[in-house]
Formats: structure tokens, sequence, C-alpha cells
């Protein structure tokens, strides 16, 4: 079955940076696009970035110039850099995939806490 499993989260300091990664299995990866969403305390969930299966990239916009999405379809991983990290990226960041055009897939989500 899919399975997405994110690590790389942890408390980082204002204006530090991460590196979050989602690895899949299940799916033929490089077939797929990816996406990096996060939820915050009382807050829905909202979409951070995705990179599509030929490496198109988009960002929301308060994280543009800031985070970064790539993959590496030879590990099925898909990264999400985070630099200049501020105390409202604090949240619980989750990748995605969809199979078949409608079914999702989610990880468990990782805890990124930007804190001094």
């Amino acid at each position: 079955q899919v399975q997405l499993v994110e690590s790389g989260g942890g408390l980082v300091q204002p204006g530090g940076s991460l590196r979050l990664s989602c690895a899949a299995s299940g799916i033929i990866f490089s077939s797929f696009d990816m996406g990096w969403y996060r939820q915050a305390p009382g807050k829905q969930r909202e979409v951070v970035a995705g990179i599509t299966s030929g490496g198109y990239t988009d960002y929301a916009d308060f994280v543009k110039g800031r985070f970064t999405i790539s993959r590496d379809n030879a590990k099925n991983t898909v990264y999400l850099q985070m630099n200049s990290l501020k105390p409202e990226d604090t949240a619980v960041y989750y990748c995605k995939t969809v199979v078949a055009g409608y079914r999702q897939y989610w990880g468990q989500g990782t805890q990124v806490t930007v804190s001094s």
C-alpha cells in the first residue's frame, strides 16, 4: 500500500533552517506529483509547496524565497528545505500525494517549532 513517512522536524530558533524529508513507498514515485502542507494549532491545513512529476514547483506566497521543495526519484523522497524560519512557521508539516486522480495519501506529519 501507499505509505508516506515524514522526518526532519524539530525545534529551531527564528532565522534558522530545517530540511524535511518525505519517503514514499507503494507507488512509482517518479510518476506522481507531491506536496507539502502544514497545520498550526487551531488553524486549517494549508498548502506550502508542490512539485510535479516533471519537477515543476510552486509555493504559497508566505514561503516564497524562504522554502525550497525538491525531489530525488532514485530515493523515492521529496524534501522541503526551510530557511529564515519564523515563529509563524510553527506547525505540523505533512506530505501528500494523489493516486488515480482522487485518492489522497498523507504522511503522519512532523512537528516544526520555531521559537527562541
